[in-house]
């Protein structure tokens, strides 16, 4: 038997639900993956409180946008594909809320095509939860920003897996990452990890929890220049403006995430700095084809297996221990990654 979650109706924890199906079949062109890791994200807290109906659909879904494993069987006609082999879902494969579904499972049915091999040198818990991180990073800021030498980035949510995998993109191509944290309990954390690949950690919050106008800081670290691109799962409010404060000339700020708070925001200075505000979806690179994914995961899979790209993960937690899994994110106090072991 195979084992995958359910939400029946969209609301807390108590909604994801460990069901018992047949195991799966291939059909022609098809292979079966027995997953050994999924990779947790924001958008699967997202997806369960209905807050994400564009990736979820309706209820009943399986949430879970990322997966690897090994490869179980095989259908007619594949010969690309082995049984053996461990592979990665592609980033366009998981859909929760139509076709084969989410991630959230034991075995993972899919066209041959839409899995790819994966080196001996990443480690099974890592082999579902490699590209709502790097790729997300290395679309954003290689492939659309081209980000060059010299420049400083900054990546706010300095503990979450995205930014601690865009530090390492931002290394590769010799520019300066400059992580940002609310605490300077996190900011240690994150600076005793062997994986962290930041110039610098800033704390953005006083001990009582407002704001610090740590865009004085960034402005001493970068010799006035300020900084050249952002790349923020937090632009809103107060956060946002001293973001745009502290911009370089022609500096641009990319979003990806919908963690801030929503608040007034003064963008004047983006005028005289002829700079921008520019938002980001993994959907982008996905559209733009398989030459350019192909380019993307052979970079990020020589990365890691080179030790260039070295990921972290915080916690591993059974499939049926989703439900505590889900209130470990929600806490948000994890550094890294969070990761689903069927």
């Amino acid at each position: 038997m195979a084992q995958q979650i359910m939400v029946d109706a969209f609301g807390g924890f108590e909604q994801l639900k460990l069901v018992e199906i047949p195991t799966p079949q291939p059909g022609p062109g098809q292979v079966v993956v027995r997953l050994t890791s999924i990779g947790m994200n924001h958008a699967d807290l997202m997806a369960r409180r209905g807050e994400y109906r564009i990736a979820s659909g309706d209820p009943p879904f399986t949430p879970g946008l990322e997966g690897g494993g090994v490869i179980e069987a095989v259908g007619q006609g594949v010969t690309t594909r082995q049984v053996g082999q461990r592979v990665t879902l592609g980033v366009d494969v998981p859909r929760p809320g139509m076709g084969a579904g989410g991630t959230y499972r034991s075995h993972y049915v899919c066209a041959a095509e839409g899995v790819i091999p994966a080196p001996q040198a990443i480690p099974d818990a890592q082999l579902g939860a490699l590209w709502l991180t790097y790729l997300t990073a290395w679309s954003c800021l290689v492939w659309k920003q081209n980000i060059t030498a010299d420049q400083y980035v900054g990546l706010p949510a300095a503990s979450s897996g995205v930014a601690l995998a865009a530090a390492q993109i931002v290394r590769a191509a010799g520019a300066i990452p400059i992580g940002l944290t609310t605490s300077q309990a996190k900011r240690d954390r994150i600076a005793a990890l062997d994986t962290a690949a930041y110039e610098h950690i800033l704390v953005t919050r006083e001990p009582d929890g407002s704001d610090r106008k740590w865009y004085r800081d960034l402005k001493n670290l970068t010799a006035g220049k300020g900084v050249d691109v952002y790349f923020d799962p937090v632009a809103a409010g107060p956060h946002l403006e001293m973001e745009i404060t502290s911009l370089a000339q022609h500096g641009t700020i990319w979003v990806y995430g919908l963690m801030g708070r929503p608040g007034v925001v003064d963008v004047t200075p983006l005028i005289r700095k002829r700079a921008a505000i520019r938002g980001w979806v993994l959907a982008e690179v996905i559209a733009a084809g398989p030459r350019v994914l192909e380019q993307g995961y052979q970079y990020i899979l020589d990365g890691l297996s080179h030790g260039r790209f070295r990921q972290h993960i915080d916690r591993t937690f059974k499939l049926a221990d989703v439900q505590e899994a889900h209130r470990v994110m929600e806490r948000g106090g994890h550094v890294g990654k969070l990761v689903l072991v069927p």
